[in-house]
């Protein structure tokens, strides 16, 4: 299946367009991401949000007006994206353009996305409500900012747990298989093979 990455806003954050069987899928909205798609040509059908981080979130609005895809995300994600006070409320001088997502997902097995099947992992402690979406058939993990190359997700911010973070990196992304390949929303890909050697967070 193929995909292309765009790296958008001030965090550098990642995102991944997937195009999938019946229409094109975005991973995450980082700043930027919605003239990138226009750029392309893309008519997008899905947005779909590892987690309501400012930095992943930034263009949801304008997606939404521009293409009126519909958007899923965690039911923890919702009032990130949908209340413009949210992160003030903790301190921080960011607000966004509210948006209401259109469904929530949560952890299962198999949930089909336009003609692509992902597992959905829950794995906190980054941020409550972080998603990984695994295709084992692409052997491919839209990891947010759970799993980095060389490193794993802050976890200082609100909400956040490290303890919760390693252990769920372990019990849930570890299994998945040496051979995967992590697209992560930081930096460049890895695999779970070289994270469970070498990543001094999880070893």
């Amino acid at each position: 299946m193929k995909y292309e990455t765009f790296c958008g806003g001030v965090f550098e954050t990642n995102c991944y367009l997937f195009h999938a069987p019946n229409g094109p899928i975005l991973f995450d909205a980082p700043d930027g991401s919605c003239a990138w798609l226009e750029t392309r040509g893309i008519d997008l059908k899905l947005l779909l949000l590892t987690h309501g981080h400012i930095d992943h979130v930034g263009d949801v609005a304008k997606i939404k007006r521009r293409f009126n895809c519909p958007i899923g995300c965690h039911p923890d994600t919702a009032p990130m994206i949908s209340d413009p006070d949210f992160f003030r409320k903790f301190g921080f001088g960011f607000e966004i353009e509210p948006v209401t997502p259109d469904f929530f997902i949560q952890e299962m097995d198999e949930r089909d996305f336009l003609g692509v099947k992902f597992q959905v992992l829950e794995v906190p402690g980054h941020c409550p409500g972080s998603l990984c979406f695994f295709s084992r058939s692409e052997k491919l993990l839209i990891g947010g900012d759970v799993l980095f190359a060389g490193g794993v997700g802050r976890w200082d911010l609100p909400g956040g747990d490290g303890q919760q973070l390693f252990q769920g990196i372990k019990a849930k992304l570890f299994p998945l298989g040496d051979d995967v390949t992590v697209l992560p929303g930081h930096g460049l890909p890895t695999t779970i093979g070289e994270e469970r050697k070498t990543n001094p967070f999880v070893r």
